[in-house]
């Protein structure tokens, strides 16, 4: 209802987002990723929830060729470590053991498969990495020896708040944290003009050329989302769907504020 009222396609800083706002600050992500293309490894992509790192992600990823890249999403990751391979497995078109180190085997298989026979170089994107499980970070270095350490065939992307870099900083990870060839943290857009940039190509991209806020009402929102595109757009959906029944075709400061008690 809100989206024909306010004449938008899909919701402002939502999921249909196709092109996230960037305005350089994603070039540092996109620059190694592109590493990581040329020279599979290990990636460590951190930031706060919300603050946008798997809709770079999918950004970066929709422009591979899908006959040299085969991309590998996993986001359920508060399981077992042979849970994880397994769905890693089941990816690959592999069906899975249930012995570890026959599910192992079968996957370098395929991964060695992909790699002599087509040519193309899988990228797994492990995100929510955080509540991987500490055998999993313990022992994946070993997994990702292919061929005496002498090849390097998979990209692995781990995705998670802050605290995951910390964690991996622990003496029993430091074999893994040894193999993290890239490193990006992605911060909140917390200056105001960056976050009026922000809010203003969100509304764009969905369908409303102009503002729909007043410069306080904008201050509003950037104190209340803190920096946070995802918590941003919550905000803004709320406040046009109360918008509606009153006949309103901009959010006043009173409604955004309405809006963001709502969502405490």
């Amino acid at each position: 209802m809100y989206l024909q009222h306010f004449g938008l396609t899909h919701a402002p800083l939502g999921k249909e987002l196709t092109e996230p706002w960037d305005d350089g600050a994603l070039a540092t992500l996109a620059q190694r990723f592109d590493w990581l293309l040329k020279s599979p490894g290990v990636g460590l992509l951190t930031g706060e929830p919300g603050v946008g790192k798997t809709a770079a992600l999918r950004k970066l990823t929709r422009a591979l060729n899908p006959h040299r890249y085969l991309v590998l999403y996993q986001a359920e990751t508060d399981f077992g470590r042979v849970d994880l391979y397994r769905g890693l497995a089941r990816a690959l078109g592999v069906e899975p053991s249930h012995r570890r180190a026959q599910l192992w085997r079968d996957i370098k298989q395929r991964v060695h498969e992909l790699a002599d026979g087509k040519q193309m170089t899988p990228i797994w994107i492990v995100d929510e990495a955080q509540n991987l499980p500490a055998e999993f970070f313990r022992d994946f270095p070993a997994f990702l020896n292919f061929a005496f350490d002498s090849r390097d065939l998979l990209s692995v992307w781990l995705v998670g708040h802050p605290n995951l870099a910390a964690t991996l900083e622990r003496t029993p990870y430091a074999a893994l944290a040894s193999r993290i060839q890239a490193r990006v943290a992605l911060r909140p857009i917390v200056e105001r003009e960056r976050f009026a940039q922000l809010v203003a190509h969100g509304l764009k991209s969905a369908g409303c050329p102009h503002t729909l806020l007043s410069d306080s009402g904008m201050e509003i929102l950037r104190q209340a989302c803190k920096g946070l595109p995802r918590q941003a757009g919550r905000i803004l959906c709320t406040a046009m769907r109360l918008a509606v029944p009153k006949g309103l075709n901009h959010l006043p400061d009173e409604l955004l504020q309405q809006a963001i008690t709502e969502l405490q």
